[in-house]
Formats: C-alpha cells, structure tokens, sequence
C-alpha cells in the first residue's frame, strides 16, 4: 500500500515538473517573439509597446526603413552637367552670369512679390544648357539693415527663378551669389560619397605612463584599416548602436582609448577639381540693380500665431528691419534686456545639444544675463559640458557636443556623449527645453551615415515625447557659411534638408537659422556675428514663452 501510495505522489512529481517546464517553454518563446515585434516599430508609428521597451536595441530597419530611406535620397537629388568639363572655362562663371527683374512696376506694395530671371553662362559666355548651380538669393536695403531670403526654382535648362517677398517698406536691391557651379557641385558630391577619409581624427590611448597615438573614424574604410595586422578597434554604443573606428595600437588594449581630437585634412584632390571648387566659389552675380520700391501703408500685417511646435517653416521664414529679425512663422518677440530673458527662463532646465554653432547661443546668454553665472567644469572650452546657473530666477542651461565624431581639440572621450544617450536620460516635462542641432560635423561622410544618426535622435526625442508631452523641443537648422570641399553650404544644405523632413512628423520646433544666416549683410562665417546670434535667441525664446 505504502509503495503504491509512493508511486503515485512520483507520478505526481513527474507532470508538475512536465507541466511547469512547458509553461516556461511557451513564456519565453512568447517574451522573445515579443521583444522583437517591439524591436521593428517604426519611430514614426508610436506603440504603448514602444515605451515599455526602451531599452531594447532596434534593428537597422526600425531606425529607418528602405522606403524611407529611398524618399529621403530622392529628396536630395541633383541636376547633374550633361558633358564631362575638361577646363574650369567650361563650368558656370558668376562674372557672366547675369538677371533681371521680370515684369519690373514703378511702385510695389508690402506683402506683393518680385520675380528674378537668372540666367547662368559658363566662362566663355556661352548659356549653360542645364541646371544643378547651388546659388543664394536675398533682398536687401543696407541703410536700413534690412534683408530678406530668396527661394531659387531651377529650371533645369540654364536659367533659374527667385522669388522674393516684399516685407518692409521702402527701397530694395537684388543681390544673387553663385556659391558654386554646377559642376563644382558634382566634385563635392563625389568627394562626400567616395572618400570619408578627408577629415581624420586621432585617438590617445593611455595606461599608466604608456600612451599611444592612432587615426580613427566613423568609417572602417581602406585607408582607416591599412596592414590589416593592426586594425581596428570598434567601439559600439549598446544602445544607439552607432560605431567608431580606431587604429589598434601597438602595445596597449582597445580599452586604454581615453581622449579624442581632430586629426587633418586630407582631400585628395585633382588641378582641375581643385580649380572648379574655387574659382568661381561665392561670386556675385551681375545684374542691371533696379531699385525695387515699396511704398508703405497703413495695415502692416504681421503673425499673430504664436510660437509653438508644429508650425511649418515658410520661404521666407521671416526678415531683418532695423537688425530685428521678424518672423513669419509666428510672433516673435525681441527680449531686449537681461530681465526679459531671466523671466522667460525662469525655473527651466535648458538642454543644448550640438555644435559650436549651438554654444554660441550659450556664450551670448552667459554674456548678456549677469545673474546667469557660468560654472567652471574644468573641461574643454570647445567640446564642452558647459553649464551655466541662475539662482536668482531658478534655472540652468547646458551645453554639450553631439559626440564623434567632432572636430575638436584634444579631450576625454567620456565628455562626448551621443545626443540619443543623453536625451534617454532626461525625465522631460514642462520645466525641461532641449534644443538640438547636428549637420557641420558629418559634411563629409556618405549621408547614410548622418540619416543613421538623426534617426537614432529622433527615436529619442519620440520616447521623450511620449513620457512627456509637454516637453519642449527645438531643432536648430545648419548655418550657411562653409564654402570648400570640407564643409561647403551645398553639403551642409543636404543635411539640414534630412533633418528638417525626418523630423517633420513629430512634435517639436523648427528655428531657421539657415535664412538668417544666408540674408543678413555681415560678412559669410560659419559663426555669425552677435547681431545674428541675437536674433536666433530671441526667436527661440518666443518658442519657450509665446505669446
């Protein structure tokens, strides 16, 4: 009886632990089948699953799928020369170049439009036949600091269209600039697409008092890997999955990688390349300079809406009268004094991320506020963290580089962090701003490289935007003012193009620095005068306190 009793509770044994075995079987098969449905939302399709699943590393394909990746390059396409050039005289020359006004009134009213005929001619005055010329328009009075931008329509046969709004009263004057040929353009394409070694950067790697110097990059290319025997070292986030490259060094491990900086440039460049890319850079195009004339009247309209995400972004975004930036975005405000701007920041948290282009915007609030007083980090005045306190109105701004690759002076890798790394870390609320810029840094890679990144950002921004809603975030376009192999505007305008349109979607602000910059009459420079930087930092402050 007792061995029966035995047999049984055995049996009994044996199906728990079959069934209880079969149930985790099928738990675990469900959680990973889980994990990767999860792992394949697209950042512009929000789930509930997307949020619980932070922390979980996309595929390539969730970051950005084919199609959209296709739509992006179709974006950025470019009208191409229909002949090779074998001679710099074939290519489009400014000096021959000419345009007109079309249909040309006596008088003009605000709010109307004025029509340019450009027409573009190579050195030999002969008319070009296709387009593909990267020029920039704006219109402009110097006496009364006014100007505004100019969209040029191409036609794709030799001849081009500006369109200008008139918005401020009084005398105005075309000004056309051939930033570069067409077939300057193609050199620089080239150059992006074929060879991401033209910028390099060094790596120092350190253990005790052994140190090490080597090249790296963001791509494992050919020349990056040399003798095989001493490549590479890869250093891949967990999270955003983007990659770095190093040169293994000689005597010390991968793991001894401790600081960072830019290495040189290195184009590789033929005579006739060489010539195409400066000869005819940023001309002015002649013309017969008619004096368009705006009479003034008694309703002047101006944008009533106020400054919030979503807006679309106009051509033109907006004017200068006077140095005042007014945009037609929405309505703008000019904080003229230290207590205007502490008002507006009073208890937020600031959050900058980007380049140099961006820390100005740090330096000229830390100028312009005597209560905001800068901390000292004891890090590097070009590649940051920087941070900057308010105890009187109860508010911080930061200010930290987007993470390589960055072209900067020699500093400890652990100062660079990835935009998507630190934004993950951001709680986010109605007390946080977080301001976003990247595109000067990535001018010479392929552009999937800088699509991968601003697709890691922006899931970032999404998660955030979910946890927080009413967080606020901004997108600070490209500058203009690069203009060589490097960094020219044409390659720095393919990026932002990227940027403004992967973002589009979602929730967040557009501040259209690329207009500003392009229109304003202080000389071409990648970092624009104080006048300029004031009017960013106004505009983006009508974002954080609209009215």
């Amino acid at each position: 009886m007792r061995s029966i009793l035995y047999l049984i509770l055995s049996l009994l044994s044996i199906f728990v632990f079959l069934g209880v075995f079969y149930y985790a079987y099928i738990f675990e098969t469900d959680s990973h089948d889980h994990t990767n449905v999860v792992s394949e939302v697209t950042p512009t399709q929000p789930s509930e699953k997307t949020t619980t699943q932070q922390n979980v590393a996309p595929t390539k394909d969730a970051l950005i799928s084919s199609m959209e990746r296709t739509s992006l390059l179709a974006g950025l396409e470019w009208p191409a020369p229909n002949k090779i050039v074998s001679s710099v005289n074939e290519s489009t020359d400014a000096t021959k170049c000419s345009y007109e006004v079309i249909n040309l009134q006596e008088n003009y009213t605000i709010g109307s439009f004025v029509n340019v005929l450009v027409v573009a001619r190579d050195a030999n005055g002969l008319a070009k036949t296709h387009g593909g010329d990267f020029f920039q328009a704006k219109l402009y009075n110097s006496q009364l600091k006014a100007s505004t931008f100019g969209f040029v329509m191409d036609h794709n046969n030799g001849t081009y269209t500006v369109q200008f709004s008139l918005l401020w009263y009084g005398p105005a004057h075309v000004s056309i600039l051939l930033v570069h040929s067409s077939e300057a353009v193609q050199v620089l394409r080239k150059q992006r697409d074929q060879d991401p070694d033209k910028v390099i950067f060094y790596g120092y790697f350190k253990d005790g008092t052994i140190t090490e110097q080597v090249v790296c990059n963001a791509l494992q290319s050919p020349w990056l890997v040399g003798d095989s025997k001493s490549c590479c070292c890869k250093y891949r986030d967990p999270v955003t999955e983007e990659s770095w490259f190093c040169r293994r060094p000689s005597s010390l491990p991968c793991y001894a990688f401790s600081q960072h900086s830019m290495g040189r440039y290195q184009a590789n460049l033929s005579s006739l390349e060489s010539s195409l890319l400066n000869e005819n850079r940023e001309k002015v195009v002649l013309g017969k300079d008619p004096v368009i004339n705006v009479l003034p009247q008694d309703t002047v309209k101006r944008e009533t809406r106020r400054c919030q995400p979503g807006l679309d972004t106009p051509v033109p975004a907006g004017f200068y009268f006077q140095d005042r930036w007014t945009s037609v975005v929405c309505n703008s405000q000019a904080f003229s004094t230290a207590m205007l701007i502490s008002d507006c920041l009073k208890n937020k948290q600031v959050h900058m991320m980007g380049d140099s282009t961006l820390r100005q915007w740090f330096e000229y609030l830390v100028e312009t506020v005597p209560t905001l007083k800068r901390l000292n980090l004891y890090t590097s005045a070009l590649s940051g963290p920087l941070e900057a306190v308010d105890l009187q109105n109860n508010y911080v701004i930061r200010w930290r580089s987007h993470g390589i690759p960055f072209r900067t002076t020699k500093t400890p890798v652990a100062d660079l962090h990835y935009i998507a790394r630190q934004t993950d870390d951001l709680a986010g609320g109605r007390h946080i701003v977080v301001v976003i810029t990247i595109w000067a840094h990535f001018t010479t890679y392929p552009v999937d490289i800088y699509m991968r990144r601003v697709a890691t950002i922006r899931r970032s921004i999404l998660s955030l935007l979910q946890r927080a809603p009413d967080t606020l975030v901004l997108i600070k376009s490209a500058n203009t003012g690069f203009k060589d192999v490097y960094g020219s505007d044409w390659l720095s305008w393919q990026l932002d193009l990227i940027l403004r349109t992967m973002f589009r979607s979602l929730p967040v602000a557009f501040i259209d620095v690329w207009q500003m910059t392009s229109c304003h009459y202080s000389p071409d420079n990648i970092h624009p005068p104080k006048e300029v930087v004031r009017n960013e930092v106004d505009l983006f402050l009508s974002f954080v306190c609209p009215q």
